[in-house]
């Protein structure tokens, strides 16, 4: 059934391909469809191309508002969705969510499918903002057969909010490669080799993160929070691994470490491929940001038996057990974020319990091949009803 039958994948931005939806092009791939992706030129495509994906190129601003390059992007997915005929296209994040279903169903597309990795509005957002992007968001679902969710609160909030319809969306939830995000992979040898190449000393606590650098990643208050930790702990890294995001007006500059003082402390690595392996030097996770989807990274360090510390917002809340596989602590706030760092740094046994808890609840719940076989299962079901 699946022989022959075209499915595109749209996203903004060639990272979402790379490091987020990579094993659904693999898998698809490896069932018999015929794999095609839609993105915006980037430098992971020619990665792409060489798992025998077909790559159209076509830019996607992920601004929240730029009109006339929207309505050029829309054009342009029109007409290539036109020429292809794809039996399912499925989009990701919001821009592409939008115009991509937009124009797969101007150009005829029999089936449409969003995912929603996490809503763009959120509770602290001002009212007339917030209503605004539920209106999207609304517009947006009467162009989808069905709707994918990656995070149940998401899920909840949709259905509350009157965006999808009963019985065309599903909370699905998310994954991660297991076998990849496993501490016992890495010696200590290997690990302390790795120190080495990063110039971290073998003793010196590792507090990680990885996140793009703006500051809706919840940057500053961490910056503020460890110049406090380096009170008590004045050995303890802070280790970054990141790219820079110019497209996004929160972008930050990494050299806004030297107005704390924490220089001497922190190591900027970039953006990564080998983030498996940076885990394994961490000894504590931390993602403080304002708004998530259901963030991956803190998947990742759970499944790598890493305490987590993260906030108290939609998505983060969802990812870890308060209190058995991590810490919630409040958004934009500095001080909470350098306590519960301080009492990870100081009882070692409870973070190393929290660690253990945290890779036991992703090997129930965060298992990539879960996801990939709901997927499948409701795509059939939507091509045999076609």
């Amino acid at each position: 059934m699946t022989d022959n039958k075209k499915i595109c994948f749209v996203v903004a931005v060639d990272i979402t391909l790379k490091f987020l939806l990579i094993s659904e092009l693999r898998f698809f791939k490896d069932k018999g469809y015929d794999v095609f992706v839609v993105c915006s030129p980037g430098k992971w495509l020619q990665d792409i191309k060489k798992e025998g994906i077909k790559v159209k190129e076509i830019a996607i601003k992920r601004k929240s508002f730029t009109p006339i390059s929207d309505l050029v992007s829309l054009c342009k997915l029109f007409f290539y969705f036109k020429k292809e005929k794809f039996d399912v296209v499925l989009t990701f994040t919001p821009k592409p969510g939008l115009l991509g279903q937009l124009a797969a169903r101007m150009a005829g597309v029999p089936i449409v499918i969003n995912t929603i990795f996490g809503f763009y509005f959120h509770e602290n957002m001002p009212p007339v903002k917030r209503k605004l992007f539920i209106f999207i968001e609304r517009l947006a679902a009467k162009c989808s057969s069905f709707i994918f969710f990656r995070n149940k609160e998401d899920f909840q909030t949709a259905k509350k909010e009157n965006i999808i319809k009963p019985g065309l969306a599903e909370y699905i939830g998310d994954g991660i490669n297991l076998e990849k995000f496993n501490r016992a992979r890495f010696s200590n040898e290997f690990i302390a080799q790795k120190k080495q190449t990063l110039a971290i000393g073998s003793k010196a606590p590792v507090i990680g993160i990885v996140a793009r650098l703006v500051k809706e990643k919840g940057y500053i208050e961490l910056f503020s929070a460890f110049k406090n930790v380096l009170v008590q702990f004045p050995k303890a890294v802070l280790l970054v691994a990141g790219s820079a995001d110019l497209q996004k007006k929160d972008s930050i500059n990494p050299d806004i470490i030297k107005s704390f003082g924490i220089e001497n402390n922190v190591v900027f690595l970039g953006e990564r491929t080998d983030v498996d392996e940076l885990y394994s030097l961490m000894d504590i996770f931390v993602l403080p940001s304002y708004r998530e989807g259901f963030p991956h990274s803190v998947m990742e360090a759970s499944a790598m038996a890493l305490p987590v510390i993260t906030t108290d917002v939609r998505g983060c809340r969802n990812a870890i057990d308060s209190g058995i596989t991590g810490i919630l602590v409040p958004p934009k706030n500095s001080e909470e974020l350098a306590k519960a760092i301080v009492s990870f740094l100081s009882d070692p046994k409870m973070a190393e319990a929290m660690g253990k808890a945290g890779r036991q609840k992703a090997k129930k719940e965060f298992d990539k091949n879960m996801l990939l076989q709901k997927m499948e299962e409701k795509i059939k079901q939507l091509i045999n009803k076609k």
